[in-house]
Parts: structure tokens; C-alpha cells; sequence
């Protein structure tokens, strides 16, 4: 028999006191391949980065880690080293996304990957591994949203859009990708006078306190978007819907300010506003595939760096507080290998 290869990974698990309270907390731990789950795939990880749903697992909040213990990280791209998959070969660079990572499946964060072939997505030519980390899953779904207002009718002549939760992975990538393909770009953000000159360098044309939004309003308010994209539901997102156009098309992917949705049928059924959720985690491979070619051709790589910036794996626990905090923007790379 082999030597199990040693690797770290930033691990999470769950405790029981004596009361029977169970607490999650997460460390940087030292593993073995015989630690990795089931997949056909083996893969020499190079790079994850900080989302939202990392934060959560990072600082041991509920909600995201469903299975203990278990690697955090819900994005990685790296290197095939082994493959009992047709489709993939050694020295093959690819990338996951969601796909249950940091869910129910050990993740991004840590030197070595065993996964699933069937959602990996092959890197796209002129995209390197640390841009590719980059755009993430937070990029990823930023194009999946992109993706929905054009399947729902909306294009540049059709008005403003708007971007909430502005200067968060997906918002940043969201404003970039719009403004690139001409939209007039309304960013929602609540430091306006930090980060303006951020999101107007992303293409924003116009900035909105978020404070705006984020009170309860009435079912029906003064028509204002042709569509929008929104990380941040609850009363944001109501709000939103009932301040869209006529025939408009708001995507739904996220929920920094809460699950719930305080909205009322009348936008839907008085100005056919279209709701789309966006579902990450589990797309199917064409959509994966899709949504990466797209982001090859209509990301501007280069503004792509001036978001990012490259940590170590023990920096991810700094850099997790900050997402929960609000203190960071842009994109948050990591770099397992360091």
C-alpha cells in the first residue's frame, strides 16, 4: 500500500458540550488522502477564495456545513492529478463551484480535492488559476444572473438595472459584467462615501444608499429599474420588485440582510415583474459551461485584479470576519499552497 499524501485544509466541526449544546468552530488542520471523500477525481488544489457562505463557516455560524467534519470552501481550481473519469486527465486545470462544496462535500480550502468529475468545469482558455479563483463562485453567479435578465427580455435599451449589495463578490462582478455589455448600472451599497469611486471605476453611473432600501415600503412604488440583481433580500428585495418597471426581471441570489421576503402579488400581477431565483450549487454542467465562456469573453480580466486581492490559508479566518462584518469588498483570493 501507498503513503497517504499530508495536506492542510481548513476543517470544520462540531462539538457537544455536556448541557448537550452543540457548537462549529474551524481550524487549520494537517490530513491525509485518507481523510478526503468518495469522487473519481483527485485534484492538486491551488486557490479558493472568501464568499459569504465561507464566512459563515469560518466564524461557526449555522447554516452552510451540513456535514461534520468537513473541509470549508466553496470554490477550488487546480490541477488533476488522478481520474477514473473519461472525461479528465492528469494535468487537466479545472474548476468547481458549488456542487455541494463546504455543504455536504469536503471543499476548497485545503492542498487536495477528491470530487465528483461531472460538475468540474475545464478552465477557459485566457483566464489563469488565480483569475479564475478570482471570479469564484460569487463571479460565477454574478454571470448566472447576467444570464437570467437576458433570457428575461432585458437588454441595455430596455433602462437602468440594479446591482444591490454593490461592492460584495457577486455585486462587484455583477456591476463589471453589466456595464461591460453597455447597461446603465445603478450600484445599491451603504458606504457610498468609501466606496463610490470603487463601484464608478467597476462602470456604476449612478450610486444608491442602501438605507433607501432597506426599510419596509409600500406593495407598489415609483417604477425605476428594467431589472436588477439582488444578493441581499428580505425588505431590500421587496423593495426592489416594486420599484421595477413594467415587465421587468430581478434575480435572486442571495440574503445578507435575511431569508424572508415581506413583499406583497402586486407587482407581479399589476406590472408582470418577473422573479428569477439563482441556484449556484446546483446548475447543471451546460450552464456551468455557459457561464464560464461567457466570463471569458465579457469580464475585463484586468479590472478583475484591481478587486482582488491574494491571502495565505491561515489569513481566511481574518478575512472571513471582515465579509460578515461588511468591511470588505471586491474579491478575496486564497492561495492553499501558501
Amino acid at each position: 500500500m501507498g503513503i497517504e499524501t499530508e495536506f492542510r485544509a481548513i476543517v470544520v466541526d462540531r462539538i457537544e458540550n455536556a448541557e448537550g449544546r452543540k457548537t462549529q468552530s474551524a481550524a487549520i488542520r494537517v490530513v491525509d488522502d485518507g481523510f478526503l471523500m468518495a469522487g473519481d477525481v483527485t485534484i492538486a488544489v491551488e486557490y479558493s477564495s472568501i464568499n459569504y457562505k465561507d464566512g459563515l463557516a469560518l466564524m461557526g455560524r449555522p447554516g452552510v456545513v451540513r456535514a461534520w467534519p468537513l473541509v470549508a470552501g466553496i470554490d477550488l481550481v487546480g490541477t488533476v492529478e488522478q481520474s477514473a473519469d473519461p472525461r479528465w486527465s492528469a494535468g487537466d486545470q479545472v474548476i468547481l463551484n458549488g456542487a455541494g462544496l463546504s455543504e455536504t462535500h469536503h471543499g476548497g480550502l485545503a492542498e487536495r480535492a477528491r470530487v465528483s468529475g461531472g460538475s468540474l468545469v475545464r478552465l477557459p482558455n485566457g483566464i489563469s488559476a488565480v483569475r479564475a479563483a478570482a471570479i469564484g463562485t460569487a463571479g460565477f453567479t454574478a454571470m448566472l444572473s447576467v444570464l437570467g435578465l437576458e433570457r428575461g427580455g432585458v437588454t441595455p435599451e430596455s433602462g437602468a438595472v440594479l446591482v444591490t449589495g454593490a461592492a460584495g463578490g457577486v455585486g462587484s462582478v455583477a456591476v463589471a459584467l453589466l456595464a461591460a455589455r453597455g447597461f446603465q448600472v445603478h450600484a445599491s451599497t451603504g458606504r457610498i462615501d468609501e466606496l463610490g469611486d470603487y463601484l464608478r471605476g467597476l462602470g456604476a453611473v449612478e450610486l444608491v444608499d442602501r438605507r433607501t432600501l432597506s426599510e419596509a415600503g409600500k406593495p407598489l412604488q415609483g417604477q425605476r429599474w428594467a431589472g436588477a440583481v439582488d444578493s441581499v433580500g428580505s425588505a431590500t428585495l421587496a423593495n426592489v420588485l416594486a420599484q421595477t418597471n413594467y415587465g421587468g426581471v430581478v434575480t435572486s441570489c442571495g440574503l445578507a440582510q435575511g431569508a424572508d421576503l415581506p413583499a406583497t402579488v402586486m407587482p407581479f400581477i399589476l406590472r408582470a415583474v418577473s422573479l428569477i431565483g439563482i441556484n449556484s450549487v446546483e446548475a447543471p454542467l451546460a450552464q456551468r459551461e455557459e457561464a464560464w465562456q461567457r466570463l471569458a469573453s465579457d469580464l475585463d480580466l484586468g479590472l478583475l485584479d484591481h478587486l482582488t486581492q491574494v491571502i495565505p490559508l491561515e489569513a481566511s479566518f481574518d478575512a472571513a470576519a471582515g465579509i460578515l462584518a461588511g468591511t470588505m469588498h471586491g474579491r478575496t483570493v486564497v492561495d492553499v499552497r501558501r
